[in-house]
Order: C-alpha cells, then structure tokens, then sequence
C-alpha cells in the first residue's frame, strides 16, 4: 500500500511527483528535472493544467485549486517546494 502523502518523506513526494509527469503526460524520465520548466521544457499547456491539478490532488489527496500559491509553480522544483509545504501544513493538522 502506497504511503499518503503528508506521511512521505522529501524523497519519496518527489519521486511520486515525477511518476504522476511520466505516467499522465507520457514525459520521458529524464526530461523531468527540477529545474525543468513545466510549460516550456515539458510542453505542458493550458489544457494540461487542469489534468495535472486532478491527477496532483488525487494522488496526495490534497485540495489545490483554490490555493493561489499555485499560481506561481512554474518549474518542477516549484511544484516540489510546494507539495512540501503542504504535506508539512497537513501533518501539522
């Protein structure tokens, strides 16, 4: 059984963040980096966005559309740093 996501180490969310890229949108695994660019690097679009929302929350049961925090994720360290925090933010709850 997979670990929830507030119960995941740094590691662990990441790796689970760069398996919901290569599963959902077909990105190759070396591709996804930290410093990768999700809309210019991965080619993500618009329409992507709302895919990868549902697939982020469904996977690490978290809430994120209403969040505007999100509103400034533009690499893929951006998305780690911010599923960090709200992993620490739901362990903290």
């Amino acid at each position: 059984m997979e670990r929830r996501g507030y119960l995941m180490t740094d590691s662990e969310l990441i790796e689970a963040v760069n398996e919901v890229f290569a599963d959902s949108f077909e990105i190759p695994r070396e591709k996804i980096k930290p410093e990768a660019q999700i809309f210019g690097d991965l080619g993500l679009d618009s329409l992507d966005v709302v895919d990868l929302v549902a697939a982020i929350q469904k996977r690490f049961n978290v809430q994120v559309r209403d969040d505007e925090r999100v509103r400034s994720i533009r690499t893929m360290q951006d998305l780690y740093n911010y599923l960090i925090l709200i992993r620490n933010e739901q362990k903290k709850a």
